[in-house]
């Protein structure tokens, strides 16, 4: 695929998934910038015929833009490859950070320091609690689907949460059609999803638990037997009184907040707004999400848009070898969407 915007050269593929691939994509002159693209973006492309996927996407990120814990889009573009086919083009914002799953893996199953954890819980909390205010539910929160940018020039990162191609309308009334359909990894699959197809805002908050689980502790929250069958993980994760095993050397702010997470029964689970008030996040520095939150503010007043150039995020943004391992999961760790 060859295929180059308008105003932006594709480069380097970056990663590969059932809705298509990832490329870098650089501004073709980046001195004399009259669009609203920043200098270096991801782009996700798929032939238009099967772009379904990543159309939907580009609709919900619009529909939910303007939050800085939400990965930004920057538009739609369509191009011709080399073969004369039409190619659909979703730009979006590039994580120079790479994936929570990678930190979680680099850890080598001993976890991330705790400081790590309240920080990125509280990043993707306010990201979860911003999607749900829209009236959506993500469905496929989990550590590959959260992306980290760094904003400033001490490397810090902020977890962005990405991927919402599985995104589905929250239901608003009883009255309202229910959704036949599973969605997911059945590795983060909330026990009312499992047992009773249910996956509503209740139902990322079991998954948020299990991923800060596997950030404590550098291993997955549900421990399996080697070669676990997907029905197997199933009827563990749907058995009653079931929750992922929380050790006794997480500190007792931690043990709370998983537990409030991991209520079994979804009325009674604690919601992303209730937890954003939990001890646990509370104690992290409040002055990187109050500047991001007053910056997207500012951009959305001056530019009435979801777009906000960050200069110096930009200018420090170096390319990621494109040949970096995907992640593996063995027992149950692919994203799938069954029809229930």
């Amino acid at each position: 695929m060859d295929s180059h915007g308008v105003s932006w050269f594709r480069g380097s593929m970056l990663g590969k998934g059932s809705f298509g691939s990832v490329f870098m994509a650089t501004l073709k002159k980046p001195k004399f910038n009259t669009t609203l693209f920043p200098p270096v973006m991801a782009v996700k492309s798929a032939e238009f015929s099967s772009s379904s996927s990543l159309q939907k996407e580009r609709e919900i990120l619009h529909n939910i833009e303007g939050c800085p814990f939400v990965l930004k889009c920057f538009g739609e573009e369509t191009t011709t490859d080399v073969n004369g086919k039409m190619v659909y083009n979703l730009l979006i914002e590039y994580a120079s950070g790479g994936t929570l799953g990678d930190i979680i893996d680099s850890s080598k199953g001993c976890g991330l320091p705790e400081d790590d954890v309240r920080h990125f819980t509280r990043c993707i909390l306010e990201g979860i609690s911003h999607i749900h205010d829209c009236g959506y539910v993500h469905c496929d929160l989990k550590p590959d689907n959260i992306l980290l940018v760094p904003i400033d020039e001490t490397g810090k990162l902020v977890a962005k949460i990405a991927d919402l191609g599985l995104a589905k309308r929250a239901r608003q009334s009883k009255k309202q059609k229910f959704d036949r359909y599973v969605r997911g990894t059945p590795l983060y699959l909330a026990p009312e999803t499992v047992v009773d197809h249910l996956q509503e805002p209740p139902s990322d908050i079991w998954a948020l638990g299990c991923v800060v689980l596997e950030m404590l502790t550098g291993k997955q929250a549900w421990d399996l037997k080697q070669n676990c069958s997907i029905q197997e993980l199933y009827l563990k994760i749907g058995t009653e009184h079931s929750i992922p095993e929380i050790p006794a050397w997480i500190s007792e702010e931690g043990k709370d907040f998983l537990r409030k997470c991991f209520v079994r029964k979804p009325t009674y689970r604690f919601t992303a707004e209730m937890l954003l008030d939990n001890p646990f996040v509370q104690r992290v520095d409040d002055e990187i999400f109050r500047e991001l939150k007053k910056e997207y503010s500012e951009c959305s007043e001056e530019n009435n848009s979801s777009f906000c150039s960050r200069e110096n995020f930009c200018d420090s943004v170096e390319e990621v070898a494109s040949g970096t391992q995907k992640r593996k999961r063995s027992n149950g760790g692919s994203t799938i969407t069954v029809d229930a």
